[in-house]
């Protein structure tokens, strides 16, 4: 592999953030999408101003908060499927090429790591369900530090696990802003552009963009 340490942001990167909502798409009606966008929208939201603020809560407090925003702000959305849209969060469906990318990786002799502000429970969940766990070398979450992205520790949990520099490490996230603070940290960065997003961030741009995890190994 052309870098011996691969990273991967987990949520957006390799599960899909909006898989729960999509479960009960048919009961939820209509304005499924954007309930489900402003729920993802104040999960981050709310994780920059507690770690601005230094007031921690782990990241399924911050979930469980912004689903009930996002139906405070959706009153259309019936909050009784709240349990089952939670429950649906901490099992996440995984993005279709992953198991493959990851099994190439990893057979080609590169080290991969998850590094998620996601607490160590959901990530647990939701490895498991994608049956990606013999896959990876360590699943790293903010919650040791009591802090949440772009801040420059958590990156640094990376490059501590592995005992490496940040130059031999890639790093992959479908969120331009935590591609930015990794940038910014000194990883060589893959922006995972899904939604095909326009571009922020130029003067800390990362070295390659790509549409899905396809191809990350030849990069």
């Amino acid at each position: 592999m052309p870098y011996p340490v691969y990273i991967f942001d987990a949520y957006g990167t390799l599960f899909d953030v909006h898989a729960a909502v999509r479960r009960y798409a048919d009961q939820i009606g209509p304005d499924g999408a954007k309930l489900s966008q402003i729920w993802r929208d104040k999960q981050l939201e709310y994780s920059w101003v507690r770690a601005l603020s230094g007031r921690y809560k782990d990241f399924w407090q911050l979930t469980e908060e912004a689903l009930d925003t996002a139906f405070a702000l959706v009153p259309s959305v019936d909050r009784a499927y709240r349990d089952d849209l939670l429950t649906a969060y901490s099992r996440l469906d995984c993005y279709p090429e992953v198991p493959a990318v990851l099994r190439t990786l990893s057979e080609g002799g590169a080290k991969l790591a998850i590094l998620s502000n996601g607490s160590p429970s959901m990530l647990e969940g939701a490895v498991e369900a994608a049956g990606i766990g013999p896959l990876l070398d360590a699943v790293l979450s903010v919650d040791q530090l009591r802090t949440y992205k772009a801040h420059p520790d958590v990156y640094d949990m990376a490059t501590s696990q592995f005992r490496t520099f940040p130059d031999k490490v890639s790093f992959q996230s479908s969120n331009r802003w935590d591609i930015a603070g990794a940038t910014a940290f000194g990883f060589r960065t893959v922006w995972i552009n899904r939604a095909g997003m326009p571009d922020e961030y130029l003067d800390l741009s990362p070295a390659a963009v790509l549409a899905d995890l396809n191809g990350l190994a030849a990069l």
